[in-house]
């Protein structure tokens, strides 16, 4: 029998085996995620944690890094989509004999009911004609650097042991070892269904009767009452539903953290360097995230958040405060680790696992915390222990404000004094007086408000270049930075203010191509060589600049065009290519945050 699905080991060449990153969608249940191929192929799956080792990774290497298929043999193409309301993703397979379909889900974990971990289910259904589907698994653990076993188990079906855990495949079809891996062909009748299930150090047991329907709905369930919550009822209700969906996706619930992106070294550019590992929670990405949520109504999850942060509070030291990034679970141990063995995504090497910008000094991250933590206090009031955490926090960022870091972009060449770490030490200061005046909250009010206006005045004094015509990246820069586009929408400037006006008109023109904007210019200032493609986050944070600064009827068109880019299922990387093709780690939670931020305002806009 011939399998559908290229068998795990086998060479290929560079592009080969790979669906494009945005020939994919996810499922997860709060723990990791998986993504799931247009061709019924999970190519990346992580269990247990978002940042464990990979179980399949044919997304970083289609011989090497394993899959698990699951498709419709007839099939002449394939669609995808979610059940409304869910993020139960359903790939279809048409063929002019038959149409299958594939049901992936994992179940959520939640508060009040224990889930299964580290459970993926599957199954199989024929919807018109007989449907014949073949069934190839291959795992790869860690990363494919440790070897494995294959036990076919009469009544199960079969079980791959490795020296860090095994897989438990269960599935009622007879199974046919092959490679490391096991493969399977059956066919089902019209309204026939088979359920598949992979647990990870599961029992070796068969599927109980009904257990595939008894999840289904539980998840079903849960996701729909989760997003009733969200207050948004406006124009782009469907895009704004699935991008806050996907960030609940991204939310690691055992601790309140929410990662980047679920997947590590996707190219910025194919054959490029730039490939890093997301799986991890930046204090940025998780404040901004936690505004985005809260716009819509979903307060638990900031309320988790804020647990988190009073945490990494609590564990700062005083010689480097709090880190910039840390695992879910707190630690920010986490090197930046090499895998050679790995070709790459279409070849592009290298393949990182960790992140060195863990040791890096990002001095604007106190300006998202605070902020969101601000926006956060005007829903439900914050404990007095975090707050206590926070001026301690304040006080670091108070001797070191002034001292240059790498900033929101983790450059990798040399520090500068950056105009957005400038600019977001005034939002800190800002929102810690507003805060504490608010509540009534003990504070060295006087202390601060000096510190914001000195913050202020740099931008202002030393940031603005006029023969530029534009804040620049740094003083004595003549770089546009994109970074900047958010003065207005973190209330520094008003909106029609000519300094940010001419900024805004700048990178509009010479950072901006249609409705795409890249961060900076590729000059090499960043320390790093090869290029990258367009943000979708300044693409998004361009939208809503235009919107404050009264140009609603561009703004509303280039949100119209961006929404182009998102996939089949409504999902996006952190970047375009030039041929609008998804780069960079997927689904990144900084582009939904920032879509949802964009919408909510543009909807306000059109309103009035």
């Amino acid at each position: 029998m011939a399998a559908l699905f290229p068998p795990a080991g086998r060479d290929t060449d560079q592009s080969y085996g790979y669906l494009p990153i945005e020939e994919h969608g996810i499922v997860g249940d709060l723990r990791t995620v998986a993504l799931v191929g247009t061709e019924g192929t999970i190519d990346w799956y992580c269990p247990g944690r978002f940042d464990k080792p990979a179980l399949f990774a044919a997304l970083l290497d289609a011989g090497k890094g394993g899959y698990f298929g699951l498709a419709c043999g007839t099939r002449t193409r394939s669609k995808q989509l979610y059940l409304p309301d869910t993020n139960i993703l359903v790939t279809r397979f048409l063929g002019a004999e038959a149409v299958g379909e594939v049901i992936d889900f994992m179940v959520p974990e939640t508060s009040g009911t224990a889930a299964p971990r580290d459970l993926l289910v599957r199954q199989a259904r024929a919807v018109r004609g007989r449907a014949t589907f073949d069934l190839a698994c291959f795992p790869s653990f860690d990363y494919a650097r440790i070897p494995h076993t294959v036990e076919i188990v009469d009544g199960v079906g079969a079980v791959f042991t490795s020296a860090i855990g095994r897989a438990v495949l269960r599935a009622n079809v007879p199974l046919k070892e092959d490679e490391g891996g096991v493969i399977a062909r059956f066919t089902l009748d019209e309204g026939e269904t088979l359920d598949i299930e992979l647990e990870w150090n599961g029992e070796v047991r068969p599927l109980r009767t009904g257990e595939t329907d008894e999840l289904f709905a539980r998840t079903s369930d849960f996701w729909q009452r989760w997003l009733a919550q969200s207050r948004y009822r406006g124009r782009w209700r469907e895009t704004v539903q699935r991008s806050a969906l996907t960030l609940k996706l991204l939310v690691y619930h055992p601790t309140g953290a929410l990662v980047a992106a679920p997947t590590t070294s996707l190219p910025e550019e194919l054959g490029g360097a730039r490939n890093w590992d997301y799986r991890y929670s930046w204090l940025r990405d998780a404040a901004f995230t936690v505004y985005a949520l809260m716009r819509l109504g979903f307060l638990e999850e900031a309320a988790a958040f804020m647990d988190w942060i009073q945490k990494r509070c609590e564990t700062a030291s005083l010689e480097r405060d709090v880190s910039i990034m840390y695992a879910v679970d707190g630690s920010d141990h986490i090197p930046e680790i090499v895998l050679d063995h790995l070709s790459g995504y279409r070849g592009s090497a290298p393949v990182r696992i960790g992140n060195n910008a863990v040791g890096q000094r990002q001095i604007d991250v106190y300006g998202e915390l605070m902020d969101s933590v601000y926006l956060y206090n005007r829903e439900m009031p914050i404990s007095y222990d975090l707050w206590t955490g926070l001026s301690k926090r304040l006080d670091w960022l108070a001797a070191h404000w002034e001292e240059p870091d790498e900033g929101i972009w983790e450059v990798r060449g040399p520090r500068q004094r950056f105009t957005y770490s400038a600019l977001m030490t005034w939002v800190a200061y800002d929102r810690a007086v507003r805060l504490a005046r608010d509540r009534g909250l003990p504070a060295p009010v006087k202390k601060w408000k000096k510190l914001s206006t000195a913050a202020y005045r740099f931008v202002q004094n030393s940031c603005w270049d006029p023969d530029v015509g534009a804040y620049v990246m740094h003083p004595g820069s003549k770089q546009l930075d994109a970074s900047l586009l958010v003065m207005p929408l973190v209330k520094f400037s008003g909106p029609t203010d000519p300094r940010f006006l001419s900024t805004l008109d700048l990178i509009g023109t010479e950072l901006a191509s249609d409705t795409l904007v890249h961060r900076y210019a590729m000059t090499g200032h960043d320390g790093l060589t090869g290029g990258e493609g367009t943000f979708n986050l300044c693409s998004f944070w361009y939208v809503e600049a235009l919107t404050r600064a009264g140009r609603v009827k561009e703004a509303r068109m280039i949100f119209e065009k961006m929404l182009t880019y998102a996939n089949h299922v409504g999902l996006y990387a952190e970047e375009i290519g030039p041929a609008g093709e998804a780069l960079g780690n997927f689904p990144q939670a900084f582009t939904h945050l920032a879509l949802i931020s964009a919408a909510v305002n543009l909807d306000r806009a059109l309103g009035e």
